[in-house]
């Protein structure tokens, strides 16, 4: 690609009946100015293509980065997740378990307490047919006693 200075300093041979040369200097000297325009032009936009394609490279970068950290959260949650349904399911074992266990205690509990409940009837059945027993004897005592007095 020419260079705007190349094309100022290209000096081109006179013959005779040729162009006249204050126009084609005019002339050279408009397109040196535009050259260089859109030469600078150029030169500028190119600059900007490779700070775009840096820029892309960054951004694809922060892409791949990103989408990691998602597949990463992703597997945290589930594991997450897992772990919370793990450790839900051992709860319940463990509160079924002492629902268990406290039933079994709490029926021994009734069982003993049914036991007692029944000796103490029978103890009291037992109290009842002597204190009976004994008022009896103590009336037939009183009546013997009352028949000897008259």
């Amino acid at each position: 690609m020419l260079t705007p200075l190349e094309i100022e300093n290209k000096k081109f041979p006179t013959k005779f009946k040729g162009y006249d040369d204050v126009e084609v200097d005019t002339f050279l000297d408009q397109v040196i100015i535009d050259y260089e325009k859109l030469y600078k032009e150029n030169a500028d936009l190119k600059a900007i293509i490779e700070e775009n394609k840096k820029d892309l490279e960054h951004y694809k970068s922060v892409e791949h980065t990103l989408q990691n950290t998602l597949v990463m959260a992703q597997t945290t949650a589930e594991d997450i997740k897992a772990n919370a349904q793990t450790r839900a399911e051992q709860i319940i074992r463990d509160a079924q378990s002492e629902a268990r266990r406290a039933t079994e205690q709490i029926s021994k509990e009734e069982f003993e307490i049914r036991k007692r409940t029944e000796e103490l009837k029978r103890q009291f059945g037992v109290y009842k047919a002597k204190m009976e027993a004994l008022l009896i004897s103590q009336l037939e005592l009183l009546q013997d006693d009352k028949k000897d007095e008259e």
